[in-house]
């Protein structure tokens, strides 16, 4: 991705994640990427691929926030990646994901919907390989997703709840 691409891209994540996928016009869109409507297009020439590039750039800086240099230590590495989830809510997300708001804003769309599958089985992925957790994929999706979808209500409260369930899925686990 060249820096025009990259420009463009994370003005477009953070212009929809200010404003929302059917509130922001193209002109709004434009002025978030800093860059002529000509340019815009050349890059993205229609609103789905406008969407579609936000949405890899949030997944890229989603991965790794939640997963680069975790600690090694498959306890401690989850314990960290709830934070981290924690941490995003605050800075990134306090509405809620964002991919969601995608699917929810462009319900027929197949592409964004194949976009939300991928972005959270790959977080699922990267959290199964930070912990070895294996024999739980779904359980840590289910993690994930409870403390993105209660954070608006419960706060961090919702990260000590999700360690809780973490830490006996090691105890289930280690029983294995």
């Amino acid at each position: 991705m060249n820096e025009t691409q990259m420009k463009i891209a994370a003005g477009l994540e953070r212009a929809f994640a200010q404003h929302g996928f059917a509130q922001i016009g193209v002109d709004g869109l434009r002025e978030a990427t800093q860059v002529s409507l000509r340019t815009l297009y050349k890059y993205c020439p229609s609103r789905e691929a406008m969407v579609v590039t936000a949405l890899e750039h949030r997944h890229q800086r989603y991965l790794a926030h939640l997963l680069d240099g975790l600690p090694t230590t498959p306890t401690q590495a989850l314990d960290e990646a709830f934070e981290r989830i924690g941490n995003w809510m605050l800075e990134n997300a306090p509405q809620g994901c964002l991919f969601k708001s995608a699917v929810a804003a462009h319900p027929d769309s197949e592409l964004l919907h194949q976009m939300l599958e991928r972005h959270k089985l790959e977080v699922c992925d990267g959290l199964v390989r930070a912990t070895g957790l294996t024999s739980h994929r779904d359980e840590l999706l289910f993690l994930h997703e409870a403390i993105i979808h209660s954070w608006s209500i419960m706060g961090s409260r919702a990260i000590s709840s999700a360690k809780g369930f973490g830490q006996e899925l090691f105890r289930q686990a280690a029983q294995q």
